[in-house]
């Protein structure tokens, strides 16, 4: 073959009408880092701790989903009603949303587009209307649960001073914090998150401290898998809670968000190399952060009479009436902890729907208007929920039930797309996934999509009372069934059209 052909790259040029994760003047540059860059190349170039510190910060971008303040929930409610037998579950929960995670990394590089354009251009207008919508109704499901985290740890900070309708309208303010970084580049706003995980690591590090866990049944409930009736419920919460549809969107959107060189092999496999180690690095210390938790709250109220009514609005008021006050209150390490949680997460919700609906509609405004709208889209139903909610801790458990059904809903409208893309030849070309990561990515969908799916079946048998109600429950199940059903089998086909232009884009490469 050839030395010209090499320079084939794996995508044609992007039209200039098009939205795009990243402007090439907004992206880190990689290219020619510790080694020449040599024409024609197409081995993969050795390892530089220089280029995997450039490499470094999406993943962490993406982990932030696996802290917020509804995962923080799951694992406060499994360690106090659980104890420590549902460690194991956690590591490999995580392990299987690391999977995930490294799949939609995967799509990002090898195409150079993120999961919500290729939705856009592989299925039909109606298909992708009702995958948009989704992926909205997702977003707005997570953005509530995560602002009103912020709320209650604002809340909690100020004493009581400050309503949750205020902490709600305070954390809104966050998209111009999100924008005013942004203007600075990528690496700040990457800065800003690893602060803010920082923030997150100390403040429930030194709960750990306080509390003073066992260690030997900690490294049991890690080592030995345990489960009974009595922890089903927290076990499929665990599961539940690790894969949030907006960030299967959106780790393929930030992978981009440094300049590769596409037109070699070697350089885009080298890239999938080091996001896959700093995707894994990323995911180590969120499963460490989450651990401090359950194991927190498994010591500290596993086998008391409150176990089972702890919940994020009381668990620091528990933790203050169990430990006092010391030099520094537990009560407000928890609610530092919380913050911190709250606000990054927000903040990724923002990024996730940015690169949602530009990408699903192919929509060019500007950063601002786009964050704006993004923002609106769940803040607004948030201070309503807020203004509702805020004198009834029952009443935000209950809420907190339905917005968990709403995002366990969404889960396939994310999987299974990207799964479909990521084994398609025509899409990924030589990065498409072998036969036995096939096999153990979709065992893995299927996995969690029965979870969630046992959830809703949970939740509807005791919530679903009138004929009425029911036959729309039915209605909407069925139509819902055979979308999932749809989704599959659309991923066995692919245009005519789509398949001839990716066939001669990869073919300089192969």
């Amino acid at each position: 073959m050839p030395p010209e052909e090499n320079q084939v790259p794996l995508l044609s040029d992007q039209d200039s009408d098009q939205d795009v994760a990243y402007e090439s003047g907004e992206k880190i540059h990689i290219i020619g880092i510790n080694e020449p860059d040599e024409e024609g190349s197409l081995g993969v170039p050795p390892f530089s701790w220089k280029k995997l510190w450039l490499f470094t910060g999406p993943g962490f971008l993406m982990s932030i989903a696996f802290l917020d303040p509804g995962n923080l929930e799951g694992d406060l409610q499994a360690g106090a009603i659980a104890g420590y037998s549902l460690l194991w579950l956690l590591m490999w929960a995580t392990a299987m949303g690391l999977l995930v995670q490294l799949l939609s990394a995967r799509l990002g590089v090898a195409t150079g587009r993120h999961l919500a354009e290729l939705c856009r251009e592989e299925y039909p207008t109606w298909a992708r209307m009702v995958l948009w919508v989704m992926a909205e109704l997702a977003l707005i499901g997570a953005d509530i649960q995560e602002v009103i985290g912020s709320a209650i740890a604002i809340k909690i900070l100020s004493n009581g001073v400050l309503p949750l309708w205020a902490g709600v309208v305070i954390t809104a303010c966050d998209c111009f914090i999100f924008l005013f970084l942004e203007n600075y580049g990528v690496r700040k706003l990457e800065a800003f998150f690893a602060v803010l995980i920082a923030t997150m690591a100390v403040s429930f590090a030194w709960m750990f401290g306080e509390t003073k866990p066992s260690g030997s049944e900690l490294l049991l409930g890690i080592l030995i898998p345990k489960l009974s009736s009595r922890t089903i419920q927290q076990a499929v919460g665990v599961v539940g809670c690790i894969i949030m549809p907006h960030n299967v969107f959106l780790h393929s959107a930030l992978v981009q968000s440094r300049d590769i060189d596409h037109s070699k092999k070697g350089r885009v496999q080298e890239a999938l190399n080091y996001y896959s180690i700093e995707s894994t690095a990323a995911l180590i210390i969120s499963f460490i952060i989450n651990l401090f938790v359950t194991t927190v709250f498994a010591q500290a109220f596993y086998g008391t009479e409150v176990a089972d009514s702890i919940g994020l609005v009381n668990a620091g008021q528990y933790l203050q009436e169990k430990y006092g006050g010391g030099v520094f209150p537990i009560l407000y390490i928890w609610a530092i902890g919380l913050l911190a949680a709250g606000q990054s997460s927000t903040i990724t919700g923002t990024y996730a729907g940015q690169f949602i609906m530009g990408g699903f509609l192919n929509l060019r405004l500007k950063k601002w208007l786009r964050a704006l709208i993004t923002r609106s889209f769940a803040i607004i139903p948030t201070i309503l929920v807020a203004l509702i909610f805020d004198t009834s801790e029952a009443a935000l458990d209950v809420l907190n039930e339905w917005l968990n059904v709403l995002q366990s809903i969404q889960i396939p409208f994310a999987l299974i797309p990207l799964l479909c893309l990521v084994s398609k030849e025509q899409i990924m070309g030589t990065f498409k996934i072998g036969p036995v990561l096939k096999t153990v990515a979709w065992l893995v969908a299927v996995l969690v999509i029965v979870i969630n799916g046992y959830l809703l079946v949970d939740f509807f048998s005791s919530e679903v009372t009138g004929v009425m109600f029911a036959s729309v429950v039915f209605a909407f199940t069925g139509a819902y069934l055979a979308f999932i059903v749809y989704l599959v089998s659309r991923g066995f086909t692919l245009p005519a059209w789509r398949c001839l232009v990716q066939s001669k884009q990869t073919q300089g490469i192969e």
